[in-house]
């Protein structure tokens, strides 16, 4: 017999049915320290164990192609669905982005070798602990000086001092941007306007050099998911077109090259409705004791006013916590979510509580966040539609 509504009790989701990034053996932040080992450079450790060492490598990263959007849509990408069964090193198997699944969190990760509470940009925006302003880390808005934000070396950097050909071939708009500085610089960037221009110029990088690691992006797949959905004409548009790109690519790449096709997440589409998408301006339960809120809607850092942590906490995992995992900082942390190690320069970067979806829901913020309220499609937490990616591979 089924219990009657007015009796239901809920029961927030346990922390421990979260499923974690495979930090150190399978996420986007294992992939450089894992290539630049096989080229020999100082320091970095092949963590993951299922790829072969290649004298030159390149990563392309098409920014919100995750893996369960490829494997749904094998006719708009059938070079791409070609690979699928070689992904990581022939086990047909995806990588994991990190927590959040989210663009600045992932490059980070990707550029640095380390996971998000190592290189520190743990979120969308998080709380600067210097300031108690929200810092969007993908605009770099407020500016924030990027060295002490971010101190680490990146994985092209120490390549490159190592006297292998490191070269990023991306859309001129990133060159100078900070996030580019503390993620991805290193050896030499060259601004290429269109995706073909891209391809030709990375193939050309990758025979610069004996030992080569080129990196290069396309961000329209993103774009077209956030603006119309990922079951738009659009957004399979731009899936045609990138399998095409990665396929012009694959067919110049120079003798020993390893091609690594990736993502920095996955997405989903949350309907337009009060169930999918409760609003944090019009929820007096949720904003009680808030000072700031941080994130994004599937991955929310939320700071209390001081001394109303516990009750923030509470309040939340009362109202959303059968639909989010809700954990307290403290909880967060122990649970792995941002990495094994928490630098200290992070550890209040990081929300009061932090709060991950698992159902097709979002903590949208119409009033503070009109456009990204407004997207259709959405990424950030940890289920597998957003945490998978593909690592496909060409070699020659």
């Amino acid at each position: 017999m089924a219990q009657p509504a007015w009796e239901h009790d809920p029961q927030p989701l346990p922390l421990d049915s979260a499923p974690l990034p495979e930090y150190g053996s399978g996420s986007l932040a294992d992939l450089l320290p894992t290539l630049a080992a096989g080229m020999g450079v100082p320091g970095m450790t092949a963590a993951i164990s299922e790829l072969t060492p290649a004298d030159r490598n390149c990563v392309f990263l098409i920014d919100g192609l995750g893996w369960e959007q490829l494997k749904a849509h094998p006719e708009d990408a059938p070079f791409m669905a070609s690979l699928l069964a070689g992904s990581r090193g022939g086990t047909g198997r995806p990588l994991t982005a990190g927590y959040p699944a989210t663009t600045a969190t992932s490059l980070a990760s990707v550029g640095t070798g380390l996971p998000p509470g190592s290189h520190g940009l743990p979120g969308y925006t998080v709380r600067n602990p210097d300031t108690g302003e929200l810092m969007n880390q993908l605009r770099w808005q407020p500016w924030t000086a990027p060295g002490p934000w971010q101190p680490y070396p990146t994985v092209f950097q120490l390549a490159h001092e190592a006297g292998v050909h490191a070269a990023q071939v991306s859309s001129p708009t990133f060159q100078n941007t900070p996030l580019t500085k503390v993620a991805l610089s290193g050896g030499t960037f060259h601004g290429r306007l269109t995706g073909e221009e891209r391809m030709d110029f990375a193939a050309e990088q990758l025979a610069a050099g004996d030992r080569s690691l080129v990196y290069t992006y396309y961000a329209e797949v993103d774009g077209a998911g956030h603006r119309y959905g990922i079951d738009s004409d659009t957004w399979r548009g731009q899936l045609m077109y990138v399998d095409r790109l990665v396929q012009r690519l694959a067919e110049q790449l120079p003798p020993r090259t390893a091609l690594y096709v990736t993502a920095d997440h996955g997405m989903i589409d949350v309907p337009f409705d009060e169930q999918h998408r409760i609003d944090f301006d019009e929820d007096w339960e949720l904003r009680a004791g808030v000072a700031l809120l941080g994130g994004e809607g599937r991955a929310r850092h939320v700071y209390a006013v001081p001394g109303a942590e516990n009750d923030v906490l509470t309040c939340w995992r009362e109202v959303i916590g059968e639909q989010f995992w809700v954990a307290s900082r403290a909880e967060a942390i122990e649970a792995g979510w941002f990495g094994p190690h928490i630098d200290e320069r992070v550890h209040a970067r990081i929300g009061d509580v932090v709060a991950a979806a698992r159902d097709d829901v979002l903590i949208i913020a119409s009033e503070r966040e009109p456009k990204e309220s407004a997207m259709v499609g959405n990424h950030g937490s940890m289920t597998p539609a957003e945490q998978l990616v593909p690592l496909l591979e060409v070699r020659t």
